[in-house]
């Protein structure tokens, strides 16, 4: 694997935050990887900064953050006003320029029917994400197929609950998954899944 990409290797859950009220539990959960889907361009930089404090790793949703033009400049205030490790977007322009100015970049793709299926390498070609987020993330066939096609590493995100759903699309090929759902993050607090940071040790993770 990429080594930017280590930590991913251990860190089956990842916390994906929609409030500051969510973020803060977050900070306080086992969860080592946040993904940011709210802010705004005054707020952002603390954000992201708290999470950085902890020892924890930052990545900006760019489509979400009121404030932020769907425009390359989304990427570069990102790298000039945060620390954040890397950024998030279904808009594969705004990740080539993330990449090229050294943020570890995130397709989000949204698999609703068999031509967004088909469009995957598309988009991927078009960016070269160092990960691709497939949404929703409980489609283990779907996972499974994609992770025989493409080396790019994988993160299953959206619907999934529980330690059944986070084993499903690990086994499927995700290297992580992403959820708002704590429950998730308070399996991870509680050992839970420490079966899936097993699972992941030594895997073919691509990269």
């Amino acid at each position: 694997m990429n080594k930017r990409l280590h930590f991913f290797e251990t860190e089956p859950i990842i916390a994906a935050v929609k409030t500051e009220e969510q973020l803060m539990r977050a900070l306080t959960s086992e969860c080592n990887i946040i993904f940011f889907l709210f802010g705004n361009i005054c707020n952002i930089p603390k954000l992201v900064e708290s999470v950085k404090e902890r020892g924890k790793h930052a990545f900006v949703h760019l489509d979400l953050i009121n404030g932020l033009a769907s425009k390359e400049i989304a990427a570069d205030y990102i790298r000039s006003f945060t620390r954040a490790d890397g950024v998030l977007s279904t808009k594969p322009p705004i990740l080539r320029h993330a990449k090229e100015i050294g943020l570890i970049t995130v397709l989000r793709v949204f698999v609703l029917d068999s031509l967004a299926l088909d469009n995957i390498e598309k988009l991927r070609a078009a960016c070269n994400p160092d990960l691709i987020e497939l949404v929703p993330g409980l489609m283990p066939k779907i996972i499974r197929q994609v992770h025989s096609l493409h080396r790019t590493p994988l993160i299953a995100g959206g619907l999934i609950r529980d330690k059944e759903d986070t084993m499903s699309a690990l086994s499927a090929g995700a290297i992580s998954i992403s959820t708002s759902c704590e429950e998730a993050w308070q399996e991870l607090d509680a050992g839970a899944p420490a079966s899936a940071k097993q699972f992941l040790k030594g895997r073919d993770v691509r990269g």
